[in-house]
């Protein structure tokens, strides 16, 4: 199975740092937990809980992209449609949404996917952020789902891994490590 552990970060971008806290640190209430870096060049990250963060680096003179529903489909170049963050239950939920109506931030009703049931709402920079809570007791990564009508050949083979799609390492390999931005805010020589 895949030795991943979870989600460490999603690294978004900004244009505008103090919009970005302001409504990941003051309304969504992560904690701002990292600042990197030097003006121009910063890198926050917020934590989104269970050992996930959200981290966005500042790039001067980068647009908001247009704010848009999610699944809504758009063309040319896309990389992602939107960020997801998890709470514990409908009332939370609903917490969340009297927030949003309070701080006159615009956010869609809650909606019933059948797994989950969100809201929707756009961050300064354009993003789509969902909140949602369980619903029903689903847990795909436990039970996974497969409802569709036409899988893709690849689908049809099955939740699990398949060892064959790509070549096996020869061995293990002692691989250079180099430092990168933040490494002198965390080791000292």
């Amino acid at each position: 199975m895949t030795p991943f552990r979870g989600l460490s970060h999603v690294a978004l971008v900004t244009g505008d740092m103090d919009a970005t806290i302001r409504f990941w640190r003051d309304l969504l209430g992560c904690r701002l937990v990292g600042r990197l870096g030097r003006p121009g060049q910063r890198a926050y990250f917020f934590d989104a809980g269970a050992g996930t963060l959200v981290g966005f680096f500042e790039w001067p003179g980068v647009e908001p992209v247009p704010a848009r529903e999610a699944q809504e489909r758009v063309g040319g170049p896309f990389a992602f449609d939107h960020v997801a963050l998890a709470v514990g239950s409908l009332d939370d939920l609903f917490g969340l949404k009297d927030r949003f109506t309070a701080a006159g931030v615009a956010s869609s009703d809650i909606t019933d996917h059948g797994f989950i049931r969100s809201v929707y709402l756009h961050d300064p920079n354009g993003i789509t952020v969902e909140c949602c809570c369980p619903a029903r007791g689903a847990d795909m990564a436990r039970d996974p789902v497969a409802i569709e009508k036409e899988p893709t050949a690849v689908a049809s083979a099955g939740p699990d891994p398949d060892p064959a799609a790509f070549p096996a390492p020869a061995g293990r390999r002692q691989w250079p490590v180099v430092p990168g931005t933040g490494y002198r805010a965390f080791v000292r020589e």
